[in-house]
């Protein structure tokens, strides 16, 4: 009996039984995009009058912005003159003689992402996101830090960078060039691979217990899409999960420590950033 074939009405009808989702068809991966962050950057100097110069060589992104908000607060940091970006501001500021421009609140990969492409075409360097994150799988009480080598990709942005995987890593070099970074501190930092998501409310039991099977050690909503467009750009970016919390699973949750945990996450990130600058010095020598 010959197969009776269904009728489109439109390409939308179509899209209904195709396998595939929309996000992995009509990729080209090595092809350029049209629209750029240069560009955009150019029209919105010229909008906002903002003057042409370069950000900090290193760059911080903070999600939950309590970071920043300590630095304002505090008078530690100001506005950076040069970041033209729609979206956000970036505030500079010194630690322990290193400078830094940093943005708070660009939550989920693709405003993290869409930041940093920004931040690299402002002159940019180094890009360290801290962000907070759920326990996945128990090394100890939070909070403490994971230094993330493998995200797992259960978002959209990193399947416009990359082809599909399921995980996306951190540059071998620059994990390298972290070896021993915090050796000699006393802060809880560990490596390991956490989950991506893009649905926090959407973290079933059954998500959980596959992640734990993988051994992955928290969940967080960044990482996957900064590690695919670090690889795809070849620009280095390193991603930090503050494990706070058992997504709410516990009485007297999402506690991060002193300052919501802007002190301890300063020294992550400058052990980090100070290590990559040491390491970038003698190889240039």
């Amino acid at each position: 009996m010959a197969r009776v074939l269904p009728k489109f009405s439109s390409h939308c009808d179509m899209l209904l039984i195709d396998p595939r989702p929309p996000i992995l068809s009509n990729k080209v991966y090595p092809a350029p995009s049209v629209f750029t962050p240069e560009n955009l950057l150019r029209e919105a100097r010229r909008q906002k009058s903002v003057p042409t110069g370069s950000v900090p060589r290193i760059c911080v992104l903070d999600p939950d912005g309590d970071i920043v908000r300590h630095l304002v607060e505090t008078e530690q940091a100001h506005r950076q003159p040069h970041w033209a970006c729609y979206h956000t501001e970036m505030y500079d500021f010194a630690y322990q003689g290193v400078e830094y421009g940093i943005v708070g609140n660009a939550v989920g990969a693709s405003f993290a992402v869409l930041v940093a492409e920004e931040c690299f075409a402002s002159g940019c360097q180094l890009l360290i996101s801290l962000t907070s994150a759920g326990q996945i799988t128990p090394i100890g009480p939070p909070p403490y830090f994971i230094l993330i080598d493998k995200a797992l990709r259960d978002e959209g942005t990193s399947y416009h960078y990359l082809p599909p995987a399921p995980y996306s890593e951190i540059n071998p070099t620059l994990l390298e060039q972290l070896a021993g970074a915090f050796t000699q501190s006393s802060l809880r930092v560990a490596h390991g691979a956490t989950w991506t998501t893009d649905a926090p409310f959407r973290e079933t039991q059954a998500a959980i217990d596959h992640c734990r099977s993988e051994g992955i050690l928290g969940v967080e909503m960044e990482a996957a899409a900064l590690y695919a467009f670090a690889e795809t750009r070849a620009k280095a970016v390193v991603c930090f999960a503050h494990v706070t919390n058992q997504m709410g699973s516990v009485e007297n949750d999402f506690e991060k420590g002193a300052v919501q945990g802007s002190q301890a996450a300063l020294q992550v990130i400058h052990l980090a950033a100070t290590n990559w600058l040491a390491r970038e010095t003698s190889s240039a020598g």
